[in-house]
């Protein structure tokens, strides 16, 4: 097996404008650079890469460029490509989200970067061997949709008794930290990828740009002369680093150097071997998009949790009224790339963590992991089961849109890749 990684600097200029927090918001202050990373795995037969952008999302047809253009120059087969991001909410605007328009020459200069660091990659790829490794951390994750005693779901909502009085968590967490790593000959790290489900959503509201906690636990990674780590987020969709039953916030510091530790961990336990396994594969769905009514479009419904003024929500919903008037069913793509007994499969949106541990139990004994946000963003995809009690991820508005049934149709078609390799194509 043969592995090189690179990186390249994608930090926004000062004055660019912000995506993620539903705001008209630009940034003036760089707190710490933004990067791309590549990896690239060849066993001589099969060739995959990776491509992790520390942005909010990656747009569909983004994605498709930054593959089309690596197979242009480098003959590298754009198919076997994964694109994600970590969801960083202190990014800039790389696709349009109500209320901000999308900075078509920000994404263009990240496409020529990226394009240009896979070349990197590509000539930095030396012999290695494989190690897989993991840890747990109960401290950086919670589930941020709480049950209301009425049966409602509040998202993101601090406990107060006289207020908001809590039943439950609705939901659970993944605490698992995974670590893939490349050894090479010389007994040194050349790179890694780690998996963990959880937004980050440090200085969103600000007027400040960071990579957020997961481009720090790659740097930490680096300071520690472990090679360049690719994060790629897991099933985040209801996951984030607030604890609102204890009111406890963990800041971006705090965040990193606690998942840092993680992966510092899995890496004591890890051992290594020769592992010649690559396969990529992917299928496209056709998925439903919601049925609008007319309570949904005023924020009626039972549950129903805005954070911003009506007037963006409606005019968010208009919007895909007309995308759905012209396009009935909305392409998403499930990726599935293995290397040895790890598949790290792709899911275009913010998953709901429940899918992921589904996931883990059905593939048992093949370790897969998702890649939320990759290829691609649905925007929300809840459980089923989700939309029965409401919440700011199952409102219709500008981050969720797909019918509930989107994501058992997701599952299933992940599923079906990981236990029977060869499987993907377009349906």
């Amino acid at each position: 097996m043969r592995a090189g990684f690179a990186t390249v600097d994608i930090t926004p200029p000062a004055g660019t404008r912000k995506i993620g927090w539903l705001a008209d918001l630009t940034g003036e202050v760089i707190l710490d650079p933004l990067w791309a990373r590549i990896a690239v795995f060849d066993n001589g037969a099969t060739r995959l890469a990776f491509v992790q952008l520390d942005t909010l999302c990656v747009r569909w047809t983004h994605a498709n460029d930054i593959r089309r253009r690596i197979e242009e120059a480098h003959g590298f087969p754009g198919r076997n490509i994964m694109v994600s991001a970590t969801h960083n909410h202190a990014g800039p605007a790389v696709a349009d989200c109500c209320p901000v328009e999308c900075d078509d020459d920000y994404v263009e200069r990240v496409t020529r970067d990226c394009v240009a660091a896979f070349g990197d990659a590509l000539a930095a790829m030396q012999e290695v061997s494989i190690g897989c490794a993991r840890a747990y951390n109960f401290d950086v994750p919670h589930n941020r949709r709480t049950v209301m005693r009425d049966g409602t779901v509040r998202s993101q909502t601090m406990s107060n008794l006289a207020e908001h009085p809590h039943l439950c968590l609705e939901g659970p967490i993944d605490p698992e930290v995974a670590v893939l790593a490349a050894r090479n000959a010389d007994g040194a790290i050349a790179g890694m990828l780690i998996n963990f489900a959880c937004h980050p959503t440090h200085h969103g509201g600000t007027n400040e740009f960071s990579g957020g906690f997961p481009a720090r636990v790659c740097a930490e990674m680096a300071e520690a002369g472990h090679g360049i780590a690719l994060y790629l987020n897991g099933a985040y969709g209801n996951v984030i680093h607030v604890d609102f039953e204890r009111c406890i916030s963990l800041t971006l510091d705090e965040s990193a150097d606690s998942v840092a530790a993680s992966v510092a961990e899995a890496l004591e336990s890890m051992t290594f071997g020769p592992s010649d396994t690559l396969e990529s594969q992917s299928t496209t769905l056709h998925l439903p998009r919601r049925t609008i009514t007319d309570d949904e479009y005023h924020g009626r419904v039972r549950g129903a949790q805005r954070f911003r003024d009506d007037a963006l929500y409606e005019g968010a919903i208009d919007g895909h009224i007309a995308k759905a008037a012209a396009e009935p069913l909305q392409p998403a793509e499930v990726q599935v790339q293995r290397i040895g007994d790890t598949c790290f499969v792709g899911v275009p949106g913010e998953y709901f963590v429940e899918y992921q541990l589904h996931l883990k139990a059905a593939a048992h004994p093949m370790n897969a992991l998702i890649v939320g946000g990759a290829n691609g963003m649905l925007g929300y995809i809840p459980t089923r089961d989700a939309f029965q009690r409401g919440g700011y991820e199952t409102t219709l508005g500008p981050p969720s849109r797909m019918a509930p049934e989107a994501g058992e149709l997701l599952f299933d078609a992940a599923l079906t890749m990981v236990r029977e390799p060869g499987t993907g194509k377009e349906s």
